[in-house]
């Protein structure tokens, strides 16, 4: 990406309406530049890591490359049409490799499900996990459907800062259940505690707990079953990068290894940023792709805030972490012939586990992992005949009173990591590895300036969710605006892209209102 002088940036913005500062070059940052450009700002994408991506950004080590993030691309009419949106073709820049399976579940007990997205086969899998289960599993896929189309296609794409629209919705929230957690829900359709985690195991992947987030998010089983589970080509990293390259070639910038320390402020509009270094840059409209949480109280730090005070964000829940173990291995490309791309390892506690993170925060001895081997569908993450692994386990955030020390833990729960990968999916595997990476709760809260170095922001819980959640437009400052996981839609990818797509309807053209 182009390294630019900020001081020449300054320079060439004074004397025009049309400066936009993107703080945060994360997916939902990039989306927000791209969607600005084509409008007309000429905007400066600022971030203090080397790469853009975020949270989807990679590390290259040893000729391994490790996507640190989102490994899959759901809902690819998003992406399309955000490319079209700046008069581009998507397919033309990121190649989308459809994945069948979607992914393996496995348990301890050596029982299997394998998620597709072809009926007769997931109705076939259905059956042999669980056969008294078919009837209610089809009952929870027209569920499935009714909660996308309400909660992702209509609240989801558009703005929910203003209470009446909450207001509004209320009726269909409550003919929905949305008050039933997402577990709850899949318990009143399938009777099958297998079944049951199978059908209920996707918040996880947007920081949620799923027996306390909101069965509006079941809408997940719809999103899969109906537009299919890809792979870009070159990661979610490569992807990133494309999106680079449209902001560059609108005539904007993306400033990279440059941290923004604060939000400029004057008579409680936006002015311009303020970075690490001192520098000021100005700006008619400001957009954070930083977390909400770290906006609100970092960046605004020396501002009243009305709505997102301290007192409130305190008592904010956040999303569990992440300890996640990136490993490249040698001659392994024709080993383990049985593990596909995505595959996920049941700990012997479902409901059990989760409690231990959400509620409890505490470390267990048992765990959950997902393992992804994107080398099966992309050779290029490894050198020839090698493997390129990242295994995630989900563990507690770190604002919890029985705070654990990672300095400790972490060679650990690697060696616990290890064993479990060892003796349900990959024999052998401490031998064959060459190269690692590990990330804990705190490489979170360092790296991407995430509160408690939560993986996925502010918990989407019903009552942190849409009008609860942290605006698209912030109420705090006039010209700011937010986008990313910790704002409305919420995380997982096709959120933080929806985020851009909010925010595309409430900034102004550059020389006036809309």
């Amino acid at each position: 990406m182009t390294r630019v002088d900020p001081i020449e940036s300054v320079a060439a913005g004074s004397g025009r309406k049309d400066r936009a500062i993107v703080i945060g070059a994360g997916l939902g940052g990039l989306a927000a530049a791209m969607r600005l450009g084509a409008r007309g700002y000429r905007v400066t994408v600022i971030d203090r890591l080397d790469v853009p991506g975020g949270r989807g950004s990679a590390i290259w080590q040893d000729g391994h490359r490790f996507d640190l993030g989102p490994t899959i691309v759901t809902v690819p009419q998003l992406y399309r049409e955000l490319w079209a949106a700046c008069g581009r073709d998507f397919d033309a820049d990121v190649t989308l490799k459809a994945l069948d399976p979607f992914y393996e579940i496995r348990w301890p007990d050596g029982t299997k499900f394998t998620a597709c997205q072809d009926t007769d086969r997931l109705r076939a899998e259905v059956a042999r996990l669980a056969p008294g289960d078919v009837a209610g599993f089809e009952k929870f896929l027209e569920d499935s459907a009714k909660r996308y189309w309400f909660g992702f296609e209509d609240l989801g794409r558009r703005s929910m800062h203003k209470l009446m629209d909450l207001i509004a919705v209320l009726p269909t929230f409550a003919r929905l259940r949305a008050d039933r957690s997402v577990y709850a829900h899949a318990a009143s359709r399938v009777k099958d505690e297998k079944l049951r985690m199978a059908l209920s195991f996707h918040p996880l992947f947007i920081g949620g707990d799923p027996c306390h987030v909101t069965s509006m998010y079941i809408l997940v089983a719809y999103l899969e079953k109906e537009f299919g589970v890809h792979y870009a080509m070159g990661g979610l990293a490569g992807m990133a990068q494309a999106m680079g390259r449209v902001i560059e070639e609108q005539g904007g910038t993306l400033l990279m290894d440059t941290e923004v320390d604060e939000i400029v402020l004057n008579d409680g509009a936006v002015t311009g940023v303020r970075l690490k270094s001192g520098l000021e840059m100005g700006a008619d409209v400001v957009v954070s792709n930083a977390d909400s949480g770290h906006t609100y109280n970092h960046l605004l730090r020396n501002h009243t805030r009305r709505r997102w005070t301290p007192k409130r964000l305190a008592r904010t829940r956040y999303s569990m972490s992440l300890f996640v173990w990136y490993f490249g291995t040698k001659g392994t490309r024709g080993d383990w012939p049985d593990v596909g791309h995505h595959t996920i390892l049941n700990g012997p506690r479902y409901k059990g586990l989760l409690r231990d993170i959400f509620i409890k925060g505490t470390l267990s001895d048992d765990m959950s992992l997902y393992v992804h081997r994107p080398s099966v569908t992309d050779p290029s993450v490894a050198p020839e005949g090698d493997d390129s692994f990242y295994v995630l386990s989900p563990v507690p955030h770190l604002g919890h009173d029985n705070g654990v020390d990672w300095a400790v833990e972490e060679p650990k729960y690697k060696a616990k990591m290890l064993k479990v990968l060892e003796e349900q999916l990959l024999p052998g595997l401490g031998a064959r590895i060459s190269t690692e990476v590990v990330f804990t709760p705190e490489t979170f809260r360092d790296r991407y300036l995430s509160p408690f170095g939560a993986g996925f922001s502010i918990e989407p819980r019903i009552l942190q969710s849409a009008w609860f959640r942290p605006h698209n437009i912030s109420e705090e400052a006039q010209g700011l605006y937010l986008v990313g996981a910790g704002t409305h839609p919420g995380a997982g990818v096709p959120g933080v892209i929806s985020t851009a797509e909010v925010l595309d309807t409430l900034v102004p053209d550059p020389e006036g209102v809309r």
